[in-house]
């Protein structure tokens, strides 16, 4: 992915146990999904698909009973704590992440009933500048936001893990790995929410671009989704053909959008269900 958000070694040993393999196993396909694509929408939404895969491995393994003994037996250490925090906060970001998506859509249904309308360059005018507008205000809070992740990355493992159980051991580094994977996902995501904002002014090596190799050799040279946008907009103004073609391209926006959206949404529900199989463990 784009972000090439390198996911930190989990300092603990690696050698593997027979109740973790299966997550090991996903996290590794994940990895190398993520070193060989860009942030594109498809390859996020293949991530966000790999991480609702991962925890439903993870609820398998906080279903086994030897899991929720060594949990149990260790709820007192830092690094449990460390899990527990990284949880509310991954759920934090993923609320975040879903309500930016919901307004894109909004944004782009507006967009979209004032190029249908057509009343006039001036209601165009104003309804590609509110677009933009917001485009811009979405780019900082996701510049923001991958601040943030970076931060949350950074303290994953920081705490040492005394004792030398290896199924605990095992449970902790994939768990561990399992949020460093979270944050890198999210960071892709908020890398593609934070495309360049386009004007009249700097958009016409894309145009030219797009006009050369056409939009399908763009798709497949990454190019992000918003930026095609950004593109015809700048260029439609009341020309009818070029109006036709910011509507194509802002329906494949939305249909990437809401890939994304229900992606998200998957996954929101998964971090909910895992935050609360790990509370009900180190209750009992």
């Amino acid at each position: 992915m784009a972000s090439k958000c390198n996911l930190r070694s989990i300092s603990l040993p690696s050698r593997p146990h027979p109740s973790t393999l299966r997550i090991e196993e996903e996290l590794n396909r994940i990895k190398t999904g993520e070193g060989s694509s860009a942030s594109t929408s498809g390859s996020i939404c293949l991530g966000l698909s790999g991480l609702e895969e991962l925890y439903h491995c993870m609820e398998d393994l906080l279903n086994m009973a030897s899991t929720q003994q060594v949990l149990s037996k260790h709820q007192q250490e830092k690094c449990v704590d460390e899990l527990l925090d990284g949880s509310v906060r991954l759920l934090d970001v993923c609320g975040i992440a879903r309500d930016i998506v919901f307004q894109v859509k909004e944004q782009i249904h507006a967009l979209q009933s004032a190029l249908r309308r057509r009343k006039g360059d001036s209601s165009i005018e104003k309804s590609i500048v509110n677009y933009t507008s917001f485009r811009k205000k979405m780019k900082k809070e996701a510049k923001k936001l991958i601040v943030t992740l970076k931060q949350m990355d950074n303290k994953i493992g920081a705490s040492t893990v005394l004792d030398q159980d290896h199924h605990f051991l095992a449970v902790i580094r994939v768990l561990r790995e399992l949020n460093a994977m979270n944050n890198s996902i999210f960071q892709s995501l908020f890398s593609f929410l934070a495309a360049p904002v386009s004007g009249k002014q700097t958009t016409w090596s894309l145009v030219s671009k797009l006009m050369h190799k056409g939009t399908v050799a763009c798709e497949q040279e990454n190019v992000n989704e918003f930026e095609t946008v950004d593109a015809v907009l700048c260029t439609c103004s009341s020309n009818v053909e070029k109006m036709q073609t910011a509507q194509k391209r802002l329906e494949a926006l939305e249909s990437s959008i809401q890939g994304l959206e229900d992606g998200l949404e998957s996954v929101f529900k998964r971090l909910v269900k895992a935050r609360a199989s790990l509370l009900n463990i180190l209750s009992q």
